[in-house]
């Protein structure tokens, strides 16, 4: 029953998403609609006249010239009906390939934009290759949907219907014999599609997603693979999982070829049903033998459409079971959604103000942040310190209004950012984060990405404060060359480097930089320590210090612990202190202690 639900949940949910994108394309609808459905009651018309032709050449001795004007204007009919037929077709089909490419995108656009929109947290919880399976799953369903309800089940349909109707004025036994026959055979086959296989179907696309998902965690991490010789864990890994996707695509497959062995005997049924009412009929006096040619052709159409029918509803549950998951996107709420009143905001001086700011995580029984208040002035440089999960990298992600704050109202220069568009917020926030993450695109598009017009003068001039001209220029291809996945042909201080070149590029106000030279080699740290010095002036800074060298030079800095700030001032005020940030530089090496105490014994 819950499996029955479940399934017919899905089917309408899917045909409402269809249908919802049909009413955006209205005239290629009623055109592909309205033209096969002339073509289809071309082909239902035909027997009739085939019929008439038995007729006039069976009645052909008496009168040889009436009956060859009779067989010549039915001649005719068939043929006008024939070229009918095709020219409706190809029309439909011409409306067929714009209404589905037309929406085939436009559904790709809408769930790529809403996936650029969900939180943080659906993206860490989310194989990247899983969700791109969906979505191009999904597209290619829509092309299989269309199909199948625009160019299989409508014609199908109005054959059936009309094929019942006139031999029903007819002859109303045999229209309800066809009547009867066809409905139970939809019904059937309905049910089948939808309580037997699309179950089935629905587990195995959680495998196929599943498969992708493996391969492309696999594959983006190819480097720690390598690193560790696990290239045959690896394989047994997706040897695992696609001995799991087999067993259910092979269950699916079974159950399509059992359901379709049913459908076969009931269209044997409905065949002989048929085929016996007529000679009945005629044994009855009541049809004559164009009658019985009539009523045969009839079937002949009426057999191809019902034994396709069969196939079209499997065709429809497979769409939806594809569809399911591109429909779920769709059903997702944005992560941090803009208000309906967003305006742009503008920010000139840079001043950061927290005011009673409360932040709960979701699933979290404690609030991280209760009442918290904060003020960081216009160009002021600031680093945040503190054990790991004390709360630095949220304050940063509270900024850039990843998460919404659950009490009080962060400030941006006097404007209160949840009434701000994100888009704006965000292109005024440089960051450069403790891993660069940089596109497979050449190295100038990666720098120019905060400033996609900038010229290629602005570009070499950002790598130069950057520290990233000289590497770059020793590259072949220069500012040409691709970098590579995430940046994986640049080492980790050249990637660093790209990244600041590409804050100072963006020229924004603010800055947060999620510093990263722990684990480069002396150089690269000397050089990025010059450009972030560089990058800082002028600029409203908030540094999350890892290595707490990086921070003695800054103008405060605030000590987290547990989401509170429990120490605030400069490195030499706060070692002096003697509390947590004297016990967190002394954990990390001598030489720092050493150098607060030789600026202690100058003063």
């Amino acid at each position: 029953m819950n499996q029955s639900k479940k399934s017919g949940d899905a089917t309408r949910d899917v045909l409402k998403f269809t249908f919802r994108h049909w009413r955006e394309e209205p005239r290629y609808v009623v055109l592909i609609m309205v033209t096969m459905m002339v073509s289809t009651l071309a082909d239902v018309f035909m027997p009739v006249f085939a019929g008439r032709l038995v007729d006039a050449i069976a009645t052909g001795s008496s009168d040889r010239e009436a009956a060859l004007h009779a067989a010549l204007v039915a001649f005719a009919f068939m043929t006008g009906l024939g070229l009918l037929m095709i020219v409706m077709r190809h029309l439909a089909f011409y409306g067929i390939v714009e209404l589905t490419l037309r929406v085939m995108g436009r559904v790709a656009q809408d769930a790529f934009a809403r996936v650029q929109r969900f939180s943080t947290d659906w993206h860490a919880n989310s194989f990247a290759g899983s969700t791109v399976r969906k979505i191009t799953r999904g597209m290619w369903a829509l092309d299989l949907m269309h199909d199948t309800l625009l160019l299989a089940l409508l014609p199908s349909l109005t054959v059936l219907a009309g094929s019942m109707i006139i031999l029903g004025l007819r002859w109303p036994v045999m229209g309800l014999v066809i009547g009867v026959s066809a409905l139970a055979y939809i019904v059937m086959t309905g049910f089948l599609a939808t309580l037997y296989v699309a179950p089935a179907a629905r587990l195995a696309n959680a495998w196929d997603t599943r498969v992708g998902g493996t391969l492309a965690d696999a594959l983006s991490c190819n480097p720690v693979v390598k690193a560790f010789g696990a290239e045959i864990r690896e394989d047994g890994r997706l040897t695992w999982v696609l001995g799991k996707w087999q067993t259910r695509t092979r269950r699916v497959w079974q159950r399509g070829t059992n359901s379709g062995t049913v459908q076969f005997i009931a269209l044997l049924g409905i065949r002989a049903a048929i085929i016996g009412t007529a000679i009945w009929l005629w044994w009855q006096d009541r049809a004559t033998p164009g009658d019985l040619a009539y009523v045969l052709t009839t079937y002949f159409v009426i057999h191809g459409y019902l034994r396709d029918v069969g196939m079209h509803i499997n065709n429809l549950r497979r769409s939806v079971n594809d569809m399911e998951e591109l429909v779920e996107i769709h059903r997702e709420t944005i992560g941090v959604p803009d208000h309906a009143s967003a305006r742009p905001i503008h920010i000139s001086r840079g001043e950061v103000a927290f005011e009673r700011v409360t932040f709960h995580y979701v699933g979290h029984e404690t609030p991280l942040y209760r009442d918290l208040s904060l003020m960081i002035r216009a160009g002021e440089r600031v680093g945040l310190v503190g054990p790991s999960g004390s709360g630095k990298t949220t304050l940063v992600k509270l900024i850039q209004r990843l998460y919404d704050v659950t009490g009080g109202q962060i400030l941006i220069d006097g404007q209160n950012i949840a009434q701000a568009e994100q888009a704006s917020l965000r292109s005024q926030i440089a960051i450069v984060q403790q891993e660069p993450i940089l596109f497979h695109r050449t190295l100038a598009e990666n720098i120019a990405y905060g400033r996609p017009g900038a010229s290629m003068a602005d570009i070499e001039q950002a790598a130069r404060l950057a520290n990233a001209h000289e590497f770059i220029m020793s590259l072949p291809k220069g500012y040409s060359t691709l970098v590579g996945e995430r940046g994986v042909k640049l080492s980790g201080g050249e990637r660093q480097r790209v990244a600041i070149a590409r804050a100072f590029l963006a020229d924004a106000p603010i800055l947060i930089l999620d510093e990263a030279t722990s684990a480069l080699d002396s150089e690269s740290e000397v050089l990025i320590q010059q450009a972030m010095e560089r990058l800082m002036v002028g600029r409203t800074s908030v540094v999350i210090a890892h290595r707490l060298s990086t921070v003695r030079a800054l103008d405060r800095i605030l000590v987290f612990d547990r989401g509170r700030i429990v120490e605030e001032g400069d490195h030499l005020t706060l070692y002096r202190k003697g509390g947590l940030y004297r016990r967190l530089c002394d954990h990390q090496g001598l030489d720092l202690a050493k150098g607060a105490r030789s600026d202690m014994a100058a003063e």
